[in-house]
């Protein structure tokens, strides 16, 4: 398997032997049972349903709790993510743990930023602003949104105001520092979307 859900936890740092520094993200990833496997169809792959977590009873359904039984799970995940499978697909009821990751692989990990609110354009869009002195009161605001001819309308896209982040974002290409079987942790070197306890996608890349 080739991906797993997993939670941030924050970030550290690990020495090598020689001294040197790197920052990592630790994730604990899994352990994620196979709750379901979608069989291939059409040119599709195969789609294979993970479970992170244990649901309370009384925050889940009776057809959640009937879902999961029939993969041998006494309760319902708390969250559910699927996957396309690459090669041989795992069984219902397999689960999935962090080893299946190695140090020095690469991996994407997908979650969800953090929400910073409603925001102007300085901080959303990078605008530099203008003049902060000589009377100017206008230092931090948009200026012109619509054009004075053909269409003189506001365009769609225009960068404006407006809420930032809370949204899905995917960081590429990060190196697998460390994986700790034995505490279901995963170090990851850079920084990954979303805030600590926030919930994380990790899958190798090409999958």
């Amino acid at each position: 398997m080739d991906a797993i859900i997993g939670r941030k936890l924050g970030m550290t740092q690990l020495f090598a032997e020689d001294g040197t520094l790197t920052p990592v993200t630790v994730i604990e990833a899994g352990p994620c049972p196979v709750v379901q496997v979608r069989p291939a169809r059409e040119g599709l792959p195969a789609r294979i349903q993970l479970g992170f977590g244990v649901a309370k009873a009384k925050r889940s359904t009776k057809a959640e709790r009937g879902h999961a039984a029939k993969a041998g799970l006494e309760a319902a995940p708390q969250v559910l993510r699927e996957f396309a499978a690459r090669g041989e697909a795992p069984q219902p009821g397999a689960v999935v743990t962090v080893t299946a990751f190695a140090a020095g692989e690469l991996v994407k990990v997908t979650g969800i930023s953090k929400g910073r609110g409603f925001q102007g354009v300085v901080h959303r869009h990078h605008f530099a602003g203008g003049p902060a002195t000589h009377g100017n009161t206008r230092f931090r605001k948009p200026g012109s949104v619509g054009p004075g001819t053909d269409p003189s309308r506001v365009i769609k896209g225009k960068r404006m105001p407006g809420h930032m982040g809370a949204a899905r974002s995917t960081v590429i290409n990060l190196l697998v520092a460390k994986v700790d079987g034995e505490k279901n942790l995963l170090y990851v070197r850079g920084a990954v979307p979303g805030p600590m306890r926030g919930l994380v996608t990790v899958s190798k890349e090409g999958a």
